[in-house]
This record gives structure tokens, C-alpha cells and sequence, in this order.
């Protein structure tokens, strides 16, 4: 018997005839994703990918555990390979499967067919191996409505495969297959949740994050290095820019109205990432704002900080609240980094009033008073470049 693992995906089934291109780079970045555990072997075939270690020493249990971060992919099973004959399928299912077997009281047999050749019909598989495991197991019982656990046959061109678990997987669209945008990563909770969300529809991303020293720490640049860490699990890699932006935050803070020193920064951290985007061929920025969350983030500011860029913006989480947003914090993993008490640049120099209903051209007469883009070229310049892959 040869254990090895079945991976199904979802939406690219229905690309049609572009279907292929999205399967290879699902495929591809399988490969990369695994490579440092050792050999495998990845194919492909009738919708479905099969990962078979071909070094003993790789743990199915690890490969598994990157796979369920791996977008493009819906469901991942560890699965038994056999002939495709009635008695080894019948003495694999209960062979492979009775340690889990044994931990429940009812079951039920499912049975896919994609080798219609095959001489029994799917419910006719599904008896013969629900009465032979019945005869060998005695204190199970069939249930066919709500089993505690089910037993599934897929009987394939060259072989059938017996397993009980489908582990879901992200799902969404393959890495790499949709563009690249670029994050605006602060340390908080709300952009990493953002650009996991867009990541997951098959973006490659760019991350910049703008840091103030001495007013933001070490700790705080540390803290958005492991933020993107935990990304790039599930992207395969991200190039972080770090953006020195003390002396951008001083300038404005001297020169410009108190009520509007966080519109003018938020629209200077977009020329910024904007800049650095085109750089490396980004289509799009993505922030994490909140309709309505802080004062920042109204209709009208939103639509000042949209005027400074000519880059599409995405917000995936602008109807969002907080509770929905620190959920699919939760979820990846990104929440309790984000929460550790080193504060970003946004917390500086954070106005008492500031402007909710901001007027571009007051911003614009604003802005006048400083060297817009000779500050925008200067930290473009003096920005450091981490990459992160996994």
C-alpha cells in the first residue's frame, strides 16, 4: 500500500480552456511550498492533484499542514492507494482505516467512479465495502444520514484510493495568477487581515511599512517583519519595503493645520507606495480601512486619500467590523502579533480634531506648504528592502 495525498481545488474548474494555466501554478507552487521537506511527486490528472512522498523520511502530517495554506486548493486528503480490485479495496478499507474506525459508532460509505470502465457501479462499491467492513468491525452500525464518520472510495483511471478525512483548505485563486498589488502593512490588526484577503484572490503581493524612529521602536519594525512572515506562509513570498517617514511626520507636524495632519500623511504614505509599487510592476495598492472605523476613514477621506494615487485602491475590508476583521485575524494567525504593544507610525502625532469631512482643495492649499515630492523621492530612496520568502 501507498500512502499519498489527494488535493481538490475549486474555482478553476471553471476556467475553461484558460483552466491549465491556473492548474500549473497551483501545481508550481505546491512544489515550492514542499521542496525543503524532500522528493516528491506532484501530478496531475481528472481535477484532482496527487502529492506522494518519495523520501521515507518526509512526515505526510507536515506536507499537509502547508497544503491548508496554500490558496487554490479546497479540501486535502491523506489517502491510501490501491489496486483497482474489490477485495484489496475492501481489505484496505478496513486495513488503512481502522485506527479512526474503531473511535466511532456509525459510518457510512461514499463512492466516486471517474473510471466508468470499472465493472460495479458507485452504489454497488459502496455496499460491498460497507458489508465487509460491517463483517470485520463489529460494533459499527451504517448510518446514511448522519454518520459519525464516512468512508470515501474514488475509483480513478489507474487506481482507487480509500480515505475518511477531507481538511478543508483556504480555497480562493492560485498565488501569482492575478497580478501583484502593493500592502500598506502597518503593525496593526486590520492590513494583514486585508492582504490576505487579496492574496487570496490569486495577488502576489508587495508590502510597505513606514517606520519613525525614535518614536516607533526596533520592537514595532520586528513585529510587521513576523506579520509578514505569517503572509508569506501563505503567499510564498513577499518583498517588505521599509519607508524611513520620520521626517516626512516632523515636517508636516511643523508646517501644516493640526486638524489636518493625518490626511496629509495618509496621502504622502500612498504617494509613497504608489511610487514603490510601480517600481515593481503592482497594479494596485491595498489598505486596510474601515468605513467610518476612525476619523480617516469617512467617505470624504477616503476619497482625498484616493485623489493622491492613480493606482487603483482595494479595501477588502471597508463594510467590515472589528469583531468580522480580528475573526480572520484569528483565523491566519496575524492577531496576537498585531496586538503586541509596540506601537506604528499612525499613532504619532495623531490630532485631537481631526477632519472628517476634509475638502480636497483645502488639503491641496495645505500641502503647498511642504516639499511634497521631494519627500516622497527622498524616502523612496532611503527605503530598505527585506524579502521574505518561506
Amino acid at each position: 500500500m501507498d500512502e499519498l495525498i489527494l488535493v481538490k481545488y475549486g474555482e478553476i474548474i471553471l476556467k475553461g480552456l484558460n483552466r491549465p494555466l491556473f492548474e500549473n501554478k497551483l501545481i508550481r507552487n505546491i512544489k515550492t511550498s514542499l521542496k525543503d521537506l524532500g522528493k516528491i511527486k506532484v501530478t496531475r490528472a481528472q481535477a484532482t492533484i496527487y502529492i506522494e512522498p518519495m523520501d521515507k523520511m518526509i512526515q505526510i502530517s507536515q506536507m499537509i499542514e502547508r497544503l491548508k495554506k496554500i490558496f487554490g486548493i479546497v479540501s486535502i486528503s491523506r489517502v491510501a492507494k490501491v489496486e483497482k480490485d474489490m477485495e484489496c479495496i475492501k481489505k484496505q478499507a478496513v486495513e488503512y482505516l481502522l485506527p479512526t474506525l474503531t473511535h466511532h459508532k456509525t459510518f457510512k460509505v461514499e463512492t466516486k467512479r471517474a473510471d466508468k470502465r470499472f465493472p460495479l457501479k458507485s452504489p454497488e462499491i459502496s455496499r460491498e465495502v460497507g458489508g465487509y467492513i460491517l463483517s470485520k468491525i463489529s460494533h459499527l452500525k451504517v448510518d446514511v444520514h448522519t454518520p459519525d464518520i464516512i468512508v470515501n472510495i474514488e475509483v480513478r483511471d489507474t487506481s482507487a484510493y480509500v480515505y475518511t478525512e477531507k481538511i478543508p483548505g483556504v480555497g480562493g485563486m492560485p498565488t501569482g495568477t492575478n497580478g501583484k498589488a502593493t500592502l500598506l502593512l502597518s503593525g496593526g490588526i486590520d492590513s494583514p487581515v486585508a492582504g490576505w484577503m487579496i492574496a487570496k484572490r490569486g495577488v502576489e503581493l508587495e508590502a510597505v511599512h513606514f517606520f519613525s524612529p525614535p518614536y516607533t521602536s526596533e520592537r514595532a519594525k520586528d513585529k510587521v517583519i513576523e506579520l509578514t512572515k505569517v503572509l508569506v506562509s501563505y503567499c510564498g513570498k513577499i518583498n517588505l519595503h521599509i519607508v524611513p517617514f520620520t521626517d516626512i511626520q516632523m515636517e508636516i507636524y511643523e508646517k501644516c493645520p493640526d486638524d489636518q495632519l493625518t490626511l496629509i500623511m495618509r496621502r504622502l504614505m500612498m504617494k509613497i507606495a504608489e511610487k514603490i509599487g510601480l517600481k515593481n510592476n503592482s497594479n494596485a495598492l491595498i489598505t486596510g480601512e474601515s468605513l467610518g472605523q476612525v476619523a480617516s476613514q469617512t467617505i470624504q477621506s477616503l476619497g482625498v486619500t484616493n485623489a493622491a494615487v492613480k493606482l487603483p485602491v482595494f479595501r477588502p475590508l471597508i463594510g467590515m467590523d472589528k469583531d468580522e476583521i480580528v475573526a480572520i485575524a484569528r483565523k491566519i494567525e496575524t492577531f496576537d502579533i498585531s496586538i503586541l504593544p509596540y506601537e506604528d507610525c499612525c499613532t504619532i502625532f495623531v490630532p485631537k480634531h481631526p477632519k472628517t469631512k476634509p475638502q480636497l482643495d483645502k488639503l491641496l492649499a495645505s500641502e503647498s506648504h511642504v516639499d511634497v515630492d521631494g519627500m516622497v523621492n527622498k524616502a523612496v530612496n532611503e527605503t530598505e528592502l527585506i524579502e521574505i520568502t518561506q
